[in-house]
């Protein structure tokens, strides 16, 4: 996964969407309304027959701050070994191999120096790396001599099978925030965003709202989409209703 994600705000997003609505068969639309600048706690925008409600969810529980935790220790020797390298190299740690408590000066340095004395002697292919001074996990090297060169840093995915039952606690909030709008004859839109490129895309939300509602759309929703967000420049949306077809 990219070790640097760039966020879009939350009213970056429903504006987006909006906006990509007005191209998708409602033209003219846009936000008119943003409920929750005028009272906290409100829906985030009434856009021409929608009532829309924005929300994002980590798939992995603390999933930001693990991100800064990662990009604080090592994640920023991507920029520095930039133009350094003469091969392309791809690390790929632990996700949970950086931890509060840890030293990350000593851990970076660590990385940074075997980067700098064995990397360049290393065969090309992949290599399982372990017993480095200060370095407390053993991590994936894996070396390309041909194409561009520069460093790649990445995590191993975990496992996460209590992400649908997170979903469904997370999206109980907001829906009941939506549910009044429908009875003032509103669509009632959920927009559930995602920036993270390695473990989301519209498949895998896909699944976890079948699998999280068996029983079909919940109460107070008309339309869900997804946002996937992992690329601030090519922001894409999905419409999920056929997730809760049954």
């Amino acid at each position: 996964m990219p070790t640097t994600i760039k966020r879009l705000g939350d009213k970056e997003v429903v504006a987006l969407f909006v906006d990509f609505l007005a191209h998708k068969g409602y033209p003219d639309l846009e936000i008119e309304r943003i409920p929750d600048e005028e009272v906290s706690g409100e829906i985030d925008a009434i856009a021409g027959q929608f009532a829309i409600e924005h929300t994002s969810i980590d798939t992995i529980p603390h999933q930001r701050r693990d991100e800064a935790w990662f990009m604080e220790s090592i994640g920023s020797l991507e920029q520095e070994f930039k133009g350094k390298l003469l091969f392309r190299l791809f690390l790929t740690f632990p996700y949970a191999g950086v931890r509060q408590g840890q030293n990350w000066q000593e851990l970076k340095t660590a990385v940074q120096h075997w980067i700098m004395t064995k990397s360049e002697k290393l065969s090309e292919g992949s290599h399982i790396i372990s017993n480095i001074p200060g370095i407390p996990f053993e991590f994936r090297a894996r070396k390309k001599c041909s194409g561009k060169a520069g460093l790649l840093l990445s995590r191993f995915g975990p496992y996460i099978p209590d992400f649908p039952s997170r979903l469904k606690k997370h999206l109980a909030r907001k829906i009941k925030k939506l549910a009044p709008y429908k009875g003032k004859g509103k669509t009632t839109l959920l927009l559930v965003e995602s920036a993270d490129i390695a473990f989301m895309d519209e498949a895998v939300m896909y699944d976890s709202l079948s699998g999280t509602y068996p029983a079909g759309l919940p109460s107070g929703v008309d339309q869900v989409w997804f946002a996937h967000t992992s690329i601030p420049e090519d922001v894409l949306f999905f419409e999920m209703n056929e997730a809760f077809r049954r």
